[in-house]
């Protein structure tokens, strides 16, 4: 059950992610819902290989290169979804990082939500 709440909080938030930023596009809910699995789904299988393959890059940068990661990611669902447009590395690089706070915040709510029962 709480995974269903994730992913359709997970879409909500890639709407707003697209009101609040000109630079990604999200026409509708059932795009976004697409969209947020497969972002879902390349964080779960591509992301972690990514991690360890750049872990060098990462710990010269302190971490901030986990940033770059997670745009790319943002980009990759977007090149594979015609329904889902960034426009740029530079607008996945903003666009992934509203979507992660937006991510965060109902990963806290579901945590506090889901405890209490």
């Amino acid at each position: 059950m709480k995974l269903l709440v994730k992913w359709l909080l997970s879409a909500v938030a890639l709407l707003a992610v697209a009101q609040i930023y000109s630079g990604v596009q999200v026409p509708g809910f059932g795009s976004a819902l697409i969209a947020a699995f497969v972002i879902g789904l390349l964080n779960t299988v591509v992301r972690p290989v990514l991690v360890v393959l750049t872990l060098p890059v990462t710990v010269v940068t302190l971490g901030l290169f986990l940033f770059v990661i997670n745009a790319l990611m943002f980009w990759a669902a977007s090149g594979l979804l015609a329904s889902f447009q960034v426009t740029g590395f530079g607008a996945a690089l903003i666009g992934s990082l509203l979507y992660s706070l937006l991510s965060l915040l109902i990963d806290v709510a579901l945590e506090r939500l889901f405890l209490h029962k």
